[in-house]
């Protein structure tokens, strides 16, 4: 059986791929604004007037000049004459002067000569017409002033953004209805194998139901990508050649799992060596799980081959298939990832010059959380379900030892 002619750390590897994809071609749409959740922008997008557009209250009280106000105390209260109430949804026709006030309501307009609201608690009706206040306030104080949110042709959010909640409202604040938005990267899936069978099939001994393409799928379409299935190839060169060609025409990219192992029958190589230039770049990662790992980029389209087993399959996602797709989409580089550190419960050993990645489950405790190992061979996948994680093991160390805080790269 032939061997792995180089092992390249996976951050290397990573670079080596990324750095080899050709030029994004303009891959945008318009969609409703409202269902743009987890879309990335492809232009920038500025304000097209200020927000708040008037000055709003922030609490429930009264409107007054700040000035009106200096010097009280629940002591030394101060009155003020009460000349009305501001109505929601209208411009207020009241205009404050001195020793005036007027009943607010929180996101009520701030009527003329007001520049301050006392909250209501602060203040007590002593006889009709007025008020008294018992705490002064300053100048802005318990208002929004026109554009303290984002001011008009302010950018509010940049090119290569992914679309979370927050933004959606904003972009609602702003009356932008309709967004435009990189199109999801269309993906490839092939399984390869004898043995794999569909999963609404009864196994026979010897064989497996396809597991990677779906959890990939999954992978897939959480990372903002659209999974296309191009089904399960038998051990054939021919067949599998063709197979990929076509998915690698019709998609952004290629996943093929099974078949990238260094043996006779595992042809995965050879297949992406003949889909174009330059063809394989790495073919094998110095990492556990996924050591097999293949990494091609042909005519400018990423091509992975993916071990067979499930875990091993499902982790190279992570390290490999998500950083494409971040590209394919255009998002910001270095974005944070979600990291909860917790405190390892055993230690763990690992082979020096080698990056493990363990998956671990967290439990929380008074002191924060802790990160339970689960162990499980790289084809049993209800390990890997069983966790909320994964924590790297450095290749410069031999493992981790119990009670040492580690980050735990969160898999939802």
């Amino acid at each position: 059986m032939p061997e792995f002619l180089t092992l390249l750390p996976p951050d290397a590897a990573r670079s080596l791929l990324l750095s080899n994809l050709g030029t994004l071609p303009d891959c945008s749409e318009m969609v409703d604004t409202a269902s743009a959740l987890g879309r990335v922008t492809t232009f920038d997008i500025f304000a097209p007037h200020p927000l708040p557009a008037f000055p709003r209250s922030t609490v429930d009280g009264f409107a007054v000049r700040a000035r009106d106000t200096y010097g009280v105390s629940d002591s030394i209260p101060g009155y003020l004459a009460l000349v009305g109430e501001v109505a929601m949804g209208t411009a207020p026709e009241i205009k404050l002067t001195g020793g005036e006030c007027a009943l607010i309501h929180t996101g009520g307009m701030l009527p003329q000569g007001s520049n301050a609201v006392v909250m209501l608690e602060y203040t007590q009706s002593v006889r009709p017409g007025e008020i008294e206040i018992q705490r002064s306030v300053a100048d802005g104080e318990n208002v929004i002033r026109v554009g303290e949110d984002v001011s008009e042709n302010q950018l509010v959010i940049a090119k290569g953004v992914k679309l979370r909640p927050a933004e959606i409202g904003g972009l609602m604040a702003l009356g932008i209805q309709e967004i435009r938005v990189a199109k999801k990267p269309r993906i490839g899936l092939i399984s390869s194998g004898d043995e794999v069978i569909p999963p609404n099939q009864t196994p026979q001994p010897g064989q497996v139901r396809d597991i990677n393409s779906y959890s990939l799928a999954s992978l897939i379409t959480q990372s903002g990508g659209q999974p296309v299935f191009y089904g399960i190839i038998a051990d054939n060169f021919e067949m599998l050649k063709v197979k990929a060609a076509q998915a690698l025409e019709e998609c952004e990219m290629l996943i093929v799992t099974a078949g990238s192992s260094a043996s006779i029958r595992d042809m995965t190589a050879d297949v992406i060596a003949s889909l174009g230039k330059p063809g394989v770049l790495v073919h094998g990662i110095n990492t556990r799980p996924g050591k097999p790992t293949i990494l091609g980029v042909c005519n400018g389209k990423a091509v992975i081959g993916l071990p067979g087993n499930p875990v091993s399959a499902l982790v190279n996602g992570y390290l490999f298939v998500v950083p494409i797709i971040d590209k394919l989409l255009g998002l910001l580089p270095n974005r944070p990832r979600p990291i909860v550190p917790a405190r390892l419960t055993v230690n763990l050993s690992s082979q020096s010059g080698r990056e493990d990645w363990q998956p671990v489950r967290l439990v929380s405790t008074i002191d924060g959380y802790q990160a339970v190992p689960v162990f499980g061979k790289s084809n049993l996948i209800f390990s890997l379900a069983a966790a909320d994680g994964l924590i790297k093991i450095h290749p410069d160390a031999n493992g981790i030892s119990a009670g040492e805080i580690v980050d735990v790269y969160l898999m939802s």
